[in-house]
């Protein structure tokens, strides 16, 4: 909510729980290890690997190793861009945190998201060598920071749960709706996804509510992106 100092406020909740700094350790490594900016530079690797036949244009396209061009391209986009900004907006006093501990810090980090995700998901698109699934994925990321920009007007949503809840819905399109088996990465995927959820409540980052809601929003994402493009 805003208030006239067109500053967020929190609504008080229970104290949080003071983990030992040991487990709380370990929840911080969970955390940068498994964090939403690496995930679709992380699909697109498994993706390349798994189905080559797929993205037989990148692989032509290479200069110096199998789908360089094409790697480069997605971690440009999705992680070197997105931290460039959060840097920025910390050295310009837009962001008070490079950790975005609050709503207000992910405003500008978000809008930029928006504006990278929905540039790699038309360029893909209108280039029309990718296969559709992969397309897919991305407007299905595109949507998930549209959803999370709109939330952060109403709670701190999680987005270690909404990057994970989208590769859950990500694998559940190839799976139910492609007929691909991918039982094996589905399972581990869900495992992790546990733990990076557990690891965000450990370090007292988001309530129950905002890592279930994170979950929920990145999995009908997916799902909707691909209802749109299948």
């Amino acid at each position: 909510m805003l208030v006239e100092e067109n500053q967020f406020i929190e609504a008080p909740g229970p104290a949080p729980i003071d983990f030992p700094p040991a487990l709380r350790g370990v929840a911080h490594v969970i955390s940068y290890i498994c964090h939403p900016l690496f995930l679709p530079l992380l699909v697109t690797a498994l993706c390349v690997n798994a189905l080559p036949e797929e993205f037989v244009f990148f692989r032509e396209q290479s200069i110096m190793f199998a789908y360089d061009t094409l790697l480069i391209r997605v971690g440009a986009i999705t992680i070197l861009f997105p931290m460039l900004v959060v840097l920025l907006g910390r050295a310009l006093g837009f962001v008070g945190s490079i950790y975005m501990k609050s709503q207000r810090d992910r405003i500008i980090p978000y809008v930029a998201s928006v504006i990278f995700y929905f540039w790699a998901f038309y360029t893909f698109k209108k280039e029309g060598e990718a296969p559709a699934f992969y397309v897919s994925f991305f407007l299905g990321i595109f949507l998930s920071v549209v959803f999370s920009l709109v939330a952060n007007n109403f709670l701190k949503i999680s987005m270690h749960t909404v990057g994970w809840g989208g590769m859950i819905g990500f694998f559940t399109v190839l799976m139910w709706g492609m007929g691909m088996n991918v039982a094996v990465p589905l399972a581990l995927i869900f495992v992790l996804s546990g733990l990076v959820a557990t690891a965000r409540l450990i370090l007292n980052a988001h309530t129950p509510a905002e890592v279930y809601i994170g979950f929920i929003g990145g999995i009908l994402m997916q799902w909707i992106a691909f209802g749109i493009l299948g």
